[in-house]
């Protein structure tokens, strides 16, 4: 049996503002060979482009190969790591609460790439001096500051609620994706012995973390903790 080539995949990817003009960098190691390559869009997320950084390194793979590849986006590799991307595929991308999963085009093309080569997900801190991630860093950078950008024909902006009022959407982004956090009521009920309940909490639609506000933070009456 022919053994497969090892090879390092480095990628980063890149929305300013986000969502906006974004970009991708790739450095792909072999040995003694190195190429490295960009690109970008005139309208797309980071998450978009750190997806996309990772299909388009894949790509220039021109046989099976095992794989490295190394991101700093723990939206990417957590779900690759942890099997949440194969189970959206397998449930018709739609996450374990029936929503939409966000991305599914690039989720698809990353998957089919992964079934070809045998790929090793690893994540590495971002802005931390590690030189082939830096350089990805300014790669995406630079891409997507070029002029005449194409469109991300994969992007889907999102829908705009008919009322300002009830949009869910908070101006907040998740600490580890990136994705804008969304207000939801909670739905569990708070329990005796209990001196305070959260009334509602922030939740991220690209990763699905939770995060409790201090602000949502409600008492529980007396009364109630003595029934």
């Amino acid at each position: 049996m022919t053994q497969r080539k090892q090879v390092t995949i480095y990628t980063d990817g890149a929305a300013e503002p986000n969502p906006g003009p974004g970009g991708y960098g790739v450095v792909l190691v072999y040995g003694p060979h190195r190429k490295q390559i960009s690109g970008g869009f005139a309208r797309t997320t980071n998450n978009r482009m750190e997806l996309m950084a990772a299909i388009k390194g894949l790509e220039l793979l021109k046989e099976p190969c095992d794989v490295t590849l190394v991101s700093d986006s723990k939206y990417l590799v957590d779900a690759m790591t942890k099997g949440w991307a194969r189970r959206w595929r397998q449930q018709g991308w739609k996450r374990s609460n029936q929503e939409p999963v966000v991305n599914p085009d690039l989720w698809e093309r990353l998957l089919a790439l992964c079934d070809k080569h045998h790929v090793t997900f690893a994540w590495v801190k971002g802005h931390a001096d590690h030189p082939e991630n830096e350089l990805c860093d300014r790669l995406a950078v630079e891409a997507l500051q070029q002029p005449n950008l194409p469109p991300d024909e994969g992007y889907v902006e999102a829908t705009a609620p008919a009322a300002q009022n009830d949009s869910p959407k908070t101006g907040l982004f998740c600490r580890a994706c990136g994705a804008e956090l969304e207000r939801r009521p909670t739905k569990s009920k708070p329990k005796p012995g209990q001196r305070y309940f959260y009334a509602y909490h922030h939740f991220c639609p690209g990763c699905g973390r939770i995060y409790l506000v201090e602000e949502a933070k409600r008492p529980i009456s007396e009364a109630f903790r003595q029934e």
